[in-house]
C-alpha cells in the first residue's frame, strides 16, 4: 500500500468514525413507509470506504457523517428491514461497494473479503440547510411528507402484525385507528406510546414475535432462513418471496384479504445465499404443492410451466390458518 493511499484511507476513516463536534453534518431523512438501514460510501481520490448500518425510522433523520465533507463523492445504499420481505427498495446503483451483514466499517470497500458482500451504491448530492448542515432524503413514489410517512409506516407494520389497516396511504381514518387500538390492546400498551420515539421499535419487536393470528415463521436454526409464501383466493395462486428470517427471530409474511389456502416454503442459506446442506441434502421446509419461485425477489400469479418463464418449481407446504394463528418453527433435524 502506498503512502498516498494510506493517507487517503486514514482521511476517509476519520470522516466515518469522527465523534467530535461538527461544523457541518450530513443527515439522512426517511420519508418512506419502511424502517430502513442505510450504508454510506465515501469516495476520496484513490480510496473508497463504507460504513453501516444506520437504522432510520419513518419521518426521522439521523446524522451519518460528521464534520466538513471534503470527499470527492458521497454514496448511499439502503435496505428495508428483513421483516418486510423482498426489499421494496430498488437494488440499483452505478457503484458496487462492499458491505457486511452486521454493523461495519470497511476501509478498502471495492474489493470484498470474507464476510463482506457487494452491494449497489448510488451517488447522492445532499442539500445544504439553513443551519449549514447537509441533508439527503429517502423517499418512495407516494411522495409522503413526514406526517404521512410516519402513519404509512405504522399502517404497514400493523398489516404485517396481522391487523387490517389497508390501504397503506398515510391517511388517518376509522379503519387505521381500529387496527391500532386492537394492536395496543393485544400488547397491553397505552395510547401514549404511539407518540414516543421508540414506537417503531415496539412495533418491529411485535412483528418478530409469534402471533395469535395469521402465519408466523420462527427460525430456530443457527443459519439465515429465506422464506416464500403463497396464497390461493379461489381464483388464482400468488407466490412471492423472499423474506429473510435471522437466527432466533420470527416474522409474519404479509397476507392480505382472506385467502382460502396458504402455502409456505423456506430454506436455510449461508452468508453468500447458497443453500445449506446436511448429508448432501438442502436444509429446507416445504411440501408437495409445486409452485413457482426464483432466486431473486419475485411475485407471480402464473404457476404453470415455471421453467419456461425463468422460474423454478418448488414444493410448498399447505398451512391451515383458518382456526387462528399458525406458527411454523424451522429447526435442525
Amino acid at each position: 500500500m502506498t503512502v498516498a493511499l494510506t493517507y487517503a484511507l486514514l482521511t476517509i476513516l476519520s470522516l466515518l468514525t469522527s465523534a467530535a463536534p461538527a461544523a457541518a453534518d450530513l443527515k439522512l431523512c426517511n420519508r418512506m413507509s419502511y424502517v430502513v438501514e442505510a450504508a454510506i460510501g465515501v469516495d476520496d481520490k484513490s480510496a473508497t470506504a463504507t460504513r453501516g448500518w444506520f437504522r432510520i425510522d419513518p419521518a426521522t433523520c439521523r446524522v451519518v457523517l460528521q464534520g466538513d465533507l471534503t470527499a470527492d463523492r458521497i454514496l448511499l445504499h439502503a435496505r428495508a428491514l428483513s421483516l418486510y420481505g423482498a426489499s421494496p427498495i430498488p437494488e440499483n446503483g452505478n457503484d458496487t461497494l462492499c458491505v457486511a451483514q452486521d454493523n461495519f466499517i470497511i476501509a478498502a470497500a471495492r474489493q470484498c473479503r470474507t464476510g463482506q458482500t457487494p452491494a449497489p451504491f448510488t451517488q447522492i448530492t445532499p442539500t445544504r440547510t439553513d443551519d449549514g448542515n447537509l441533508v439527503a432524503y429517502l423517499a418512495e413514489s407516494a411522495e409522503y411528507d413526514d406526517e404521512q410517512a410516519r402513519l404509512a409506516g405504522i399502517q404497514r407494520l400493523l398489516g404485517i402484525a396481522g391487523y387490517d389497516a389497508a390501504p397503506i396511504d398515510g391517511v388517518d381514518g376509522p379503519k387505521t385507528q381500529a387496527a391500532l387500538a386492537a394492536f395496543l390492546k393485544s400488547r397491553n400498551l397505552s395510547a401514549d406510546i404511539v407518540s414516543q420515539p421508540n414506537f417503531f421499535s415496539t412495533m418491529v419487536d411485535a412483528v418478530q414475535a409469534p402471533s395469535p393470528t395469521g402465519l408466523t415463521w420462527c427460525n430456530d436454526t443457527p443459519h439465515k432462513v429465506m422464506a416464500a409464501v403463497a396464497t390461493d383466493d379461489g381464483r388464482s395462486v400468488i407466490s412471492r418471496g423472499w423474506y429473510r428470517i435471522d437466527p432466533g427471530k420470527c416474522l409474519h409474511p404479509d397476507i392480505t384479504g382472506q385467502p382460502k389456502k396458504v402455502y409456505s416454503f423456506a430454506e436455510a442459506v449461508d452468508a453468500d445465499n447458497r443453500s445449506i446442506k446436511l448429508k448432501d441434502k438442502p436444509l429446507n421446509w416445504g411440501g408437495l404443492t409445486q409452485l413457482c419461485t426464483r432466486e431473486s425477489k419475485f411475485e407471480t400469479s402464473e404457476q404453470g410451466d415455471c421453467p419456461s418463464r425463468g422460474f423454478t418449481a418448488t414444493g410448498f407446504a399447505a398451512v391451515d390458518i383458518a382456526r387462528g394463528g399458525k406458527t411454523l418453527r424451522f429447526a435442525l433435524p
